[in-house]
């Protein structure tokens, strides 16, 4: 399914979504299958690989497979398992030297 508008999913879903705005999928909407979007929001539940610049995971939500994002945000008692790849991270700038002189 591919999309140019935001989607709500609260049934069972089976297969893959690409939409280029948001996807959210309902306390009683189950996907099977690969998600691609901007930002996602799960409350139900998603069984496949997420490729998204934000991924939120609400309380009741639950993830079972990869998870691909620029930022993952899982509330109290929400479920991730899996694996998270962290997309678009700048790489770390090692620590300047600095020379003390003594006096």
């Amino acid at each position: 399914m591919n999309l140019t508008c935001n989607l709500y999913v609260d049934g069972e879903l089976e297969g893959t979504i690409n939409s280029q705005n948001e996807v959210k999928i309902g306390k009683h909407g189950h996907v099977k299958g690969d998600i691609i979007t901007k930002r996602l929001v799960i409350q139900g539940c998603v069984e496949g690989s997420i490729n998204a610049d934000r991924v939120e995971i609400r309380a009741d939500g639950r993830v079972s497979g990869t998870i691909e994002s620029a930022e993952l945000i899982i509330e109290s008692k929400g479920i991730f398992e899996g694996n998270s790849v962290v997309k678009d991270i700048k790489p770390i700038q090692a620590p300047k030297k600095i020379q003390i002189e003594k006096v």
